[in-house]
Formats: structure tokens, C-alpha cells, sequence
């Protein structure tokens, strides 16, 4: 694979590398409308295709809270053309690395030693490159180690590149009113969370300590002298991306195993740390030979506080769904239902969300869950189609919602999506074992 030289790091060489992009985008659709004046039968296909391409193209050079922002879309399955879905997916675990000689620049620049100073040996070749940072394989004392490498002036370009990035979100989820920034400034916080290492591998030291005592899962162990502020020293850890796995694995039983492994994992820190890896795509998880699913990324990790968490999981359950007083409470609490809207917004969102959340939560509603119920998927699907062809939805505030559920509902998204891609069948109150 290619390797990269150099970063745009400033403002201005960012914004430039985002219009460039943004050129070929435009041409793009001029060549979709021509060929479209001629044959009225051509669907948006090839467009999708090579405005997916283009875009990922100019985010991968950037990469940073850019990339990281296609990584987050790559798991919405049910909103984005497959197209877009296919190729922001690469940015999980597969993208252009940093060059040998900027891989020792940077590491001498973060640590204040080149690596063969720290290491018994060092692969200065990337083994894994990713939104934030990459990963090199290296030696010391008989151990094998995972070095993860943050990406030169990504933390000082959050900011910027959130920027350039908000007129589109706002237009996108057609937000309204000065309401509308707590939502910037989470993801903001949280962007700027990932890229504080130390932070990373104290949040890893707690999760997995926490956590080992479930079955079936492993993490690594980490080092916080060979660590620094943009640095992690991990152990080596070998198995299979998930995706992967996914992708060759034909055992039912194993699937099963694997997806009980990552329900418990998730539901012990929902409603036990009150704290969750919010990062649940393939690229943060292996299997080994074992079966075992292995953690290895905690960059991304959401506390839940108790005013959110207590109305959130009260509408987990259908009974308080279908109690309308009860459900019109908990909709202001969650700050779903706000104190401006309109009897027309009020009674539209109040359904959407009824809607919604009788379907979401139903594997939360379960005894056991299929989480291969191609009913539910189907209906996902419909949902989501119906309500983004939804004129009305258009001319209502889209500015909906606690800012924590920036981060929950895509925690959920996230494994309901990789447990789909297992074809798991889990056992919903399995975790409650371990407390």
C-alpha cells in the first residue's frame, strides 16, 4: 500500500485538500445529469459509487476527525447508500500509513527517542493504519507489542475540520436554532478525548479490569512507561479482524459464542460501569483461534450519567412505551419533546418515536434475540426509508434529543450491526451473571 509523506496539518492546507474534493463531487454530478438528459432510466448508482470514492479519497490524505467522521457513517448502515457504507468502511482499519522516516519524526517528536531507543525492534512498516492513529508491531524482553502512533496535528486540527464539516451536518439533519451546538461540541469533546492517550489507557486499565471476569473475552495488557501522550505500548494480541471472521466462519455455535461475548461485554459497561465503549466497529475487535473475541481499542469511551441513563432505559421497555402520560415524560426528560414545539411537532414526534423505539428495543424486550430476525432488519430498512422520503419531517426542528444519545444510540447501532453481521442468537440478561 502507498505510504504518506506528509499530512495537511493547518487550516488552510485542510480546507484546501476538502475543496479539491469538493470539485470533483461537482463534476461528478455534472456528468451524472448529462448522462441522465439522455437516458432517463439511470439510477444514482455509478454517482454514489464515484462520489464515495472521491470523498474517501480526500478524507484518507486528511485523516484525523475527517476520516473519523466516515468511519462514524460507515456504520449507518440503514441511512447511507451502500456505495458510501462499502468504501468508509475502509477507514476502520485500512488506510494509507505514515512513511518509515515521518513514523521515526513523529515518534521522536512524541517520546523524545526514535523507536529502536525503546524497543528490542521495531517495524517502522505499519501493520494496521486507521482515522486517529497506526499500529507497528515491536519486540522488547522477549514480548511482542502493539504500538499505536497518533497522526501528526491531528488533536489541533479537531476543531477546524468539525468546522468545515457543520454546515453540511446541519442541512443533513436539518438542525435548527442555537440548540443545535451541544451536539458539535460532544463530538468535539469526544474527538479530543481520543486523541489524549494517556487518557486512552487509563479508561483500558479500568474497562478491562472490570470486564475480565466475562467469559470468552480477552484484551490486551498495557504499558504505561513505554506509553506517552500521542503513544500506546499494548501486547501483541492475534486473531482475526471481526469482519474477517464474519466473512469465513460458517459455526453457528461460534457465532453464538462470540456474540454473547460482545452482548455481556456491552451491557456489563452500559448498566454496570455506566461508562461503554462507544466505538463498536470490526476494526476494534479480533477473534483468536480460541474463540475468543479480543477488545483492543478503548480510545472512544462515553460516561452515562444517571439523568440520562434512568429515562433512556425506562422506554427500553415496551410496557412504558405504550403508557402514553408516562412516555410524554420521559420524551421531555430525554429532551426529545421541547418546550417550543408546535401541537403539529409534538404530535409528529411523539409517533416517529414511538415507532422507533417499539422496534429498537425489542432484543431489549427479549428473552433469547436472533440477531439474524430478517423481519426486524427489514423493518429497520422500512423505517428508515420512510421517514427520510418524509416531507413533513423536513419542515420540523430536526434539533431532537439529549446530547448523550450522540454517542449511546451509535454505541447500540454499532453492536446491533456487528451482531447482525455474526448472525448471533444472544440471551438478553446473560451479563447480569457477572455482577
Amino acid at each position: 500500500m502507498k505510504t504518506i509523506d506528509k499530512i495537511p496539518t493547518t487550516k488552510l492546507s485542510r480546507t484546501a485538500e476538502l475543496v479539491k474534493t469538493g470539485v470533483k463531487v461537482g463534476g461528478n454530478y455534472l456528468k451524472y445529469y448529462s448522462k441522465k438528459a439522455i437516458n432517463s432510466d439511470l439510477t444514482k448508482d455509478e454517482l454514489n459509487e464515484d462520489n464515495a470514492a472521491d470523498i474517501y479519497d480526500g478524507l484518507k490524505n486528511l485523516k484525523g476527525s475527517a476520516l473519523k467522521v466516515a468511519q462514524m457513517l460507515s456504520m449507518e448502515k440503514n441511512i447511507l447508500p451502500s456505495a458510501y457504507v462499502d468504501k468508509f468502511s475502509l477507514s476502520q482499519f485500512s488506510v494509507p500509513p505514515l512513511s518509515a522516516p515521518l513514523v521515526r519524526k513523529t515518534f521522536k517528536k512524541y517520546h523524545g527517542k526514535y523507536p529502536e531507543d525503546l524497543y528490542d525492534s521495531f517495524a517502522t512498516q505499519s501493520v494496521n493504519a486507521a482515522s486517529i492513529g497506526q499500529v507497528h508491531k515491536a519486540n522488547k524482553d522477549g514480548k511482542k507489542l502493539a504500538v499505536k502512533i497518533q497522526y501528526p496535528g491531528v488533536a489541533n486540527s479537531i476543531g477546524s475540520d468539525l468546522a468545515m464539516v457543520k454546515p453540511i451536518a446541519i442541512r443533513m439533519f436539518n438542525l435548527k436554532g442555537k440548540d443545535s451546538e451541544k451536539y458539535f461540541k460532544e463530538l468535539e469533546g469526544k474527538l479530543l478525548e481520543e486523541t489524549d492517550y494517556i487518557l486512552e489507557v487509563k479508561q483500558s486499565k479500568e474497562i478491562t479490569e472490570s470486564c475480565s471476569k466475562i467469559p470468552n473475552l480477552r484484551f490486551p495488557k498495557y504499558y504505561e512507561t513505554l506509553s506517552s501522550e500521542r503513544i500506546i505500548t499494548m501486547d501483541w494480541m492475534d486473531g482475526l479482524h471481526l469482519s474477517e471472521f464474519t466473512k469465513k466462519n460458517k459455526d453457528q455455535t461460534e457465532a453464538n459464542k462470540i456474540g454473547q461475548a460482545l452482548w455481556d461485554f456491552y451491557m456489563y459497561q452500559m448498566h454496570i460501569l455506566r461508562a461503554v465503549h462507544a466505538d463498536p466497529h470490526p476494526g476494534n475487535f479480533l477473534v483468536d483461534n480460541n474463540t475468543n473475541l479480543i477488545a483492543i481499542d478503548f480510545g472512544c469511551v462515553k460516561k452515562i450519567p444517571t439523568e440520562f441513563y434512568t429515562p433512556y432505559f425506562e422506554l427500553a421497555n415496551q410496557k412504558n412505551i405504550d403508557d402514553p402520560v408516562f412516555f410524554d415524560q420521559k420524551m421531555v426528560q430525554l429532551e426529545i419533546l421541547r418546550e417550543d414545539d408546535s401541537p403539529e411537532e409534538r404530535e409528529f414526534f411523539s409517533k416517529l418515536f414511538h415507532e422507533m423505539l417499539s422496534l429498537f428495543t425489542k432484543p431489549l424486550n427479549a428473552a433469547v434475540f436472533d440477531f439474524a430476525d430478517k423481519e426486524f432488519w427489514s423493518k429497520i430498512t422500512e423505517l428508515s426509508e420512510k421517514y427520510s422520503k418524509d416531507t413533513e419531517l423536513r419542515k420540523m426542528n430536526g434539533n431532537r434529543g439529549s446530547k448523550h444519545f450522540l454517542y449511546i444510540n451509535r454505541t447500540f447501532f454499532g453492536l446491533y450491526n456487528l451482531l447482525n453481521d455474526l448472525k448471533a442468537k444472544i440471551e438478553v440478561r446473560n451479563f447480569e451473571k457477572y455482577i
